[in-house]
């Protein structure tokens, strides 16, 4: 018997397309990670471990000086803390209030959350092979992947890259 939404799916345009295949990877993630997370935490939780590199961190610190000029930063600081806050109650990131590099704070992998990361990296491979991507389907991907960057590129590049 065929899948139900097999029409469907044949019908849906490529930004549908991608949609469903990124619900996919993170149910799977979800699903099987050992502990729970939303979906914008383990994206949060990525992001945590991209802005402990130097490079990284330099924008971050440029980003937020041009930030404070105009007040933005101040007026969401808060909001953007909870969500930091709840990585670390569960003991995956901390946070440090003051740290000497130009932030307003900044934000560090704990042994756990390093851990977690690991288990998420490992997890969405396995969702590859479960989905059955292929070598050629990832050099197709690639493709796409750089035709698609040029355009959040050109976007962070024109908002002097505060986003």
């Amino acid at each position: 018997m065929a899948h139900p939404h097999k029409n469907a799916v044949a019908k849906m345009d490529a930004s549908s397309l991608v949609g469903v295949i990124e619900e996919s990877k993170m149910t799977y993630v979800r699903e099987n990670l050992s502990i729970f997370l939303h979906e914008r935490q383990i994206k949060l939780l990525k992001q945590v471990k991209k802005h402990e590199k130097p490079h990284h961190k330099r924008i971050r610190i440029k980003q937020f000086e041009k930030a404070k000029k105009d007040g933005l930063f101040n007026m969401h600081l808060d909001l953007y803390l909870k969500k930091y806050q709840k990585l670390e109650k569960i003991g995956l990131i901390e946070i440090d209030l003051s740290p000497g590099n130009g932030l307003e704070y900044d934000c560090s992998l704990t042994e756990k959350g390093l851990g977690i990361l690991d288990e998420i990296s490992a997890l969405e491979k396995d969702w590859e092979n479960v989905v059955g991507i292929t070598d050629e389907d990832r050099e197709v991907l690639k493709n796409l992947a750089l035709n698609s960057f040029e355009i959040s590129y050109r976007h962070k590049k024109k908002q002097g890259f505060i986003f």
